[in-house]
């Protein structure tokens, strides 16, 4: 057994390395499918939250959106205020069994981690919408949009780029936090991590290996979520392009160039 601490690390690796790499594979599918579903889930409540109601909205409509928008209230609120490891074991070994629903360890995890994220993007989607100018709205309702295409079409791509930030972070947190799934039996990298540490003793050893592969995938995650950011920002010049003269600003036609072809004839 080497004696300095990099040939006991490469001793960890060479016997434990393939292990752990499956595991780090495990972390990251699970990060990348819960932020994924997250995102669609808080899309969906951060856009119902932020529907509004008018004076002359019906009883019927203000009760049902007041009710509805109670329970998702409530949603995010539980969700984000309890950790995910109490939400872990709550719903695996209490929920799913008292309501007789049969999952598998796999279906339970990617389950959590997406109504977890969710809460968290749900309040995430509802600031980017409410911070966009309401002027935006107004004149998307002007031209006879109705809330339906004035999300589509106006709010979402504005408030989309605003917090891509804030989608990138989600992925980041939850590629480290999945190591909590595994107390219903995810053998994620932090479980493999246990297994190599406590076969041969080498908590340290072990753990080093382990931080260098998070580090590798979050570091990677976010320079790639950087460089989707600048591509979503477009071109720092922008140039008119048209086809059609009447609905070219600046005009198709030099004024000089055509006096002086008029003058020569």
């Amino acid at each position: 057994m080497p004696t300095d601490f990099f040939g006991r690390v490469m001793v960890v690796f060479n016997r434990y390395g393939m292990s752990m790499l499956q595991g780090a594979g495990v972390s990251f599918k699970i990060a990348l499918v819960g932020t994924l579903a997250g995102c669609i889930i808080g899309f969906a409540v951060g856009i119902v939250q932020t529907i509004p109601v008018g004076r002359g909205d019906n009883l019927a409509k203000k009760g049902v959106l007041w009710l509805v928008k109670l329970v998702l209230n409530a949603y995010v609120e539980f969700f984000r205020g309890t950790p995910m490891m109490a939400q872990a074991m709550f719903i695996y070994y209490g929920l799913l069994p008292l309501m007789g629903i049969n999952l598998s360890m796999w279906q339970s995890a990617y389950i959590i981690l997406s109504i977890n994220t969710g809460a968290y993007m749900a309040e995430t989607v509802r600031g980017g919408i409410l911070s966009i100018d309401p002027g935006q709205t107004e004149g998307a309702k002007s031209i006879g949009m109705t809330h339906v295409q004035t999300m589509l079409y106006v709010i979402l791509p504005q408030a989309l780029r605003n917090i891509m930030p804030q989608i990138g972070n989600n992925l980041i947190i939850n590629i480290k936090d999945s190591c909590v799934l595994s107390v219903i039996g995810v053998a994620e990298l932090l479980y493999k991590t246990k297994a190599a540490a406590g076969a041969l003793y080498m908590n340290f050893e072990a753990y080093t290996i382990t931080m260098i592969m998070y580090f590798i995938m979050t570091f990677t995650c976010s320079r790639l979520l950087r460089l989707w950011e600048n591509h979503m920002d477009g071109a720092d010049n922008f140039d008119l392009a048209t086809t059609d003269t009447l609905a070219h600003t600046s005009g198709m036609t030099r004024y000089p160039d055509d006096k002086k072809k008029e003058e020569g004839r």
